[in-house]
């Protein structure tokens, strides 16, 4: 976990806390817009309005900004997979699991793209995460989807791959943003075209693991 520098003090104060927010902010707009090799202490400093030396007491580092910004967004984003309920029905579990990963494509698309540009240039300060607790968890579920298709509650597939397509669809509303906007006009706002994507990635889905027995109308 990386550990901002103020929150090694014994006693951390409401304004110590309150500065690592801002600074954490500003290095999301910054890392999430230039990645992290084009990203500079100084532009963070900038746009978090402060000055340079102010920034390095909290933070002593660029990979010491960017490793907690990353270890942040994978625990909000692995969240709802943690939730995927072995003992709840499959189409529940997909549908609610789907919903879920586009809200957060919705409300924090600055994070789903700073974790893109970080996967795109190799996952150089994440990599161990990768392969440690996030393999762990996706082998985790894997298991239960393959439980459920050995009961017969879903068709036979390979839930690595279902995953992974679950969140490359999600995510593009976060990582495409602007390409998905300028294709389907203004005419169809946020609300819409997030419940839009809801709905056609549920039929998607649900409608191409389900059972026959078991799938809607």
């Amino acid at each position: 976990m990386a550990i901002p520098r103020a929150a090694r003090t014994q006693r951390r104060t409401r304004i110590q806390e309150a500065k690592e927010e801002q600074i954490l902010e500003a290095a999301l707009d910054v890392f999430s817009v230039r990645g992290f090799r084009g990203s500079t202490i100084d532009q963070i400093a900038e746009v978090a309005g402060m000055s340079k030396p102010n920034l390095l007491y909290y933070f002593r580092t660029k990979e010491a900004m960017h490793r907690a910004l990353i270890e942040r967004v994978l625990e909000t984003w692995l969240e709802p997979l943690k939730a995927f309920n072995a003992d709840g029905d499959p189409q529940a579990e997909f549908k609610s699991y789907i919903r879920r990963k586009l809200e957060m494509a919705r409300d924090f698309p600055r994070e789903s793209r700073l974790f893109a540009n970080e996967v795109l240039q190799g996952a150089p300060h994440v990599e161990d995460v990768l392969k440690g607790p996030l393999k762990e968890l996706v082998d985790e579920k894997a298991e239960v989807i393959r439980s459920w298709a050995r009961a017969g509650k879903i068709l036979p597939c390979d839930p690595h791959h279902l995953i992974f397509a679950i969140w490359s669809t999600t995510q593009h509303y976060a990582d495409f943003d602007v390409q998905v906007r300028s294709v389907l006009g203004p005419e169809r706002d946020d609300e819409r075209r997030f419940e839009e994507a809801a709905l056609f990635l549920e039929a998607l889905f649900v409608r191409g693991i389900i059972a026959g027995p078991r799938q809607p109308d």
